[in-house]
């Protein structure tokens, strides 16, 4: 049974008392995005189902391939309708202001393919994943696809790096729903 509340603002707050939860989690990008579905059980077992990257036009312009990415999204809520949402929330240096407002773009198009369909979604720090996945806020990519591949059973790290980074951002929006983050 989900039970899940729209707020005053109109989004859905994250809680839930469910049996079980499915997790997208999704790390934007306009040129490749990271994604993950892993399901959770009631004590916070996580499996998961599918974990991939979108692959968008390299010669589209931005406008194009936010359009992709937004059908490409909206196509994996609909098959593997997911019971809530995870994105890494917006973070930016000095020096890569240009790359965070693109990235902002991104997120913008994962948030509105998952409201349309009423999936509750999570903004997550970076730090709070990579702690909550690798135990260091500031785990370098190879420490984060080590720590999923270990953390998840897997042979192989996660490649490309997008991939893992889903992972994590599902598995730390799995724990937080679930009370364990």
């Amino acid at each position: 049974m989900k039970s899940t509340q729209r707020d005053e603002s109109g989004g859905t707050a994250w809680i839930s008392v469910e049996e079980r939860a499915r997790v997208l989690g999704i790390d934007p990008g306009t040129r490749l995005a990271g994604y993950a579905v892993v399901d959770f059980n009631r004590r916070g077992d996580a499996t998961i189902v599918d974990a991939g990257v979108l692959r968008l036009s390299e010669t589209g312009t931005l406008p194009w391939r936010l359009r992709q990415l937004f059908e490409d999204v909206s196509d994996l809520l609909a098959e593997h309708k997911p019971t809530h949402a995870a994105v890494e929330a917006v973070f930016s240096h000095a020096e890569f202001v240009r790359s965070a407002i693109t990235l902002a773009h991104a997120r913008g198009v994962v948030l509105l393919a998952a409201e349309m369909r009423g999936v509750p979604i999570a903004e997550l720090p970076p730090a709070e994943v990579k702690k909550a996945v690798a135990g260091n806020g500031r785990a370098t990519k190879a420490q984060m696809q080590r720590a999923v591949a270990t953390q998840c059973g897997l042979a192989e790290t996660p490649q490309p790096a997008d991939v893992a980074d889903a992972i994590a951002i599902a598995l730390c929006g799995g724990r937080r729903l679930r009370g364990l983050a």
